[in-house]
């Protein structure tokens, strides 16, 4: 038996075959358990557990459907509509569901029904599977607990007589809504068919996907590795159709214990050709080595698109092989992402600011839009040339110590920099920048910056940020790149 604390309160949370035989209720005092039974064995639940626990059960439901939406702290609810003639009909797939929960140590109680409402009532009251049209029939003598009402509406409505669902059915809806709220008939319609209710799936629907059962279970990395190109040509033939290409694909591989391994792969370009799929997970593999536990094996594995991008064919020469040199460097980034992850490879983006190093961000390179996109943004600016822009840009500049300056506003004759002093013997600028002019001038203060070069011919780009006398704050040195 399990229990919870509810405000100062022990309460009894969950219960055991033998606990339920001795009539002992959830929400039951753990106090007035203990002086009934004084032998009962009482331990602490863990909530959070639970909820992992249940989520993975989630997760290993998607076998089944892939709409599969968590219902309170106890209950999954899966809309297996368009799903259950790949298990033999609806009472073979509800079988094979309580047959492998059982085999895992779990007493799942099933509910088949039209809606999610009577399948809610049907699961927690016992009830056989209610046909499509028999839903008023089957609930009509359940007590008013199996429409899910709050229940403040439950315990108003038994005080006036009204006790099971037959008794509300037979009932002047008007009056029922003017004293109880319009969500006793939402509930009701809801269980009935008569409104149709949605469920919110825990994991995102894939728009394509295709899947393979293995009639004995496998656990070697190898085995997986060859499936995947095979499962990439059965999606192949339907993104081909609504001429689309992956932009984002998902390898799950669901063990026969329940738990869900799950792998994901990006790529720049919309892409369909199984062998470019094979090569991104098998790089995806070979990061993840012994990490992916097999367990007892893998009894299924589903290969889905997660997302799509419109399709454009390439242009081949008169040998049949491609010349977009774009595309080949789309898979080499792929390729290092897969390896790597999402983030291991960007790309500068220039934007408008005269701060060197707000001038440009990195990103993603799967976000950029197109080849030409990025052959665009990487031109450099026609302001500058590139001897008056270092080729290594330090981001945020470096804090720099200066011993010596010529001038207030000149450069300096000696700077400390990482552990090492470097005394210059040439210099050009200053070069002044000032930030724009809607700026705080306190917050981005101007800077001048010199081009400097030390007395073993190494060239640097420091700037001062501040003037001398302007403030009673002295002035600052950074080093901001390194020329070549």
């Amino acid at each position: 038996m399990l229990s919870h604390r509810d405000e100062n309160t022990q309460r009894i949370a969950a219960l055991d075959e033998q606990a339920e035989a001795l009539k002992l209720k959830p929400g039951l005092g753990l106090a007035d358990a203990r002086a009934r039974y004084p032998s009962i064995d009482v331990v602490e639940g863990e909530p959070e557990a639970d909820r992992r626990l249940l989520e993975a059960l989630a997760d290993w439901c998607d076998r089944y459907t892939p709409l599969v939406a968590i219902d309170g702290k106890d209950g999954l609810l899966l809309d297996i509509t368009g799903c259950a003639h790949l298990f033999r009909g609806e009472e073979v797939l509800r079988e094979d569901i309580l047959l492998r929960l059982s085999d895992q140590g779990f007493d799942a109680r099933p509910g088949l029904a039209s809606t999610p409402g009577a399948a809610w009532a049907a699961a927690r009251m016992g009830l056989p599977p209610v046909a499509a049209g028999e839903e008023a029939t089957a609930l009509a003598n359940l007590p008013l607990a199996a429409l899910r009402i709050d229940p403040a509406t439950r315990i108003s409505l038994e005080s006036v007589g009204l006790r099971t669902i037959g008794s509300i059915l037979a009932a002047p809806r008007a009056p029922l809504v003017r004293r109880f709220g319009a969500e006793l008939i939402l509930r009701l319609d809801q269980a009935l068919g008569r409104v149709e209710e949605a469920i919110t799936p825990r994991l995102p629907v894939a728009s394509l996907s295709a899947e393979r059962h293995f009639p004995e279970p496998i656990s070697r990395t190898e085995d997986v590795e060859r499936l995947v190109p095979m499962l990439a040509a059965s999606l192949k033939e339907d993104l081909e159709r609504r001429g689309e290409g992956a932009r984002r694909l998902q390898l799950a591989l669901f063990r026969v214990d329940s738990a869900v391994s799950r792998i994901s792969v990006g790529t720049s370009r919309p892409v369909r050709e199984p062998n470019l799929i094979s090569r991104l997970f098998r790089e995806r593999f070979a990061v993840l080595g012994n990490t992916i536990d097999a367990g007892y094996g893998f009894d299924l594995a589903r290969l889905a698109v997660l997302s799509t991008a419109q399709f454009e064919d390439t242009q081949t020469d008169l040998a049949g092989s491609a010349t977009d040199l774009a595309e080949d460097l789309a898979l080499f980034a792929d390729r290092i992402r897969a390896r790597l992850g999402e983030h291991a490879l960007t790309r500068p983006v220039l934007r408008e600011s005269h701060i060197p190093e707000e001038a440009f961000y990195n990103l993603a390179f799967a976000e950029a839009a197109s080849p030409k996109t990025i052959e665009m943004e990487e031109r450099p600016p026609e302001r500058f040339t590139p001897s008056e822009r270092p080729i290594r840009l330090f981001t945020p500049a470096e804090p720099i110590e200066v011993t010596a300056v010529e001038v207030p506003e000149g450069p300096p004759l000696r700077f400390g920099w990482r552990r090492a002093v470097h005394h210059v013997i040439y210099s050009e600028g200053p070069e002044r920048i000032a930030p724009e002019w809607w700026r705080d001038s306190k917050a981005a203060p101007i800077r001048d910056y010199f081009r400097i070069e030390d007395e073993q011919g190494r060239r640097y780009w420091l700037f001062r940020e501040g003037l001398y006398g302007a403030s009673e704050i002295s002035p600052r040195w950074f080093m901001q790149g390194l020329f070549a």
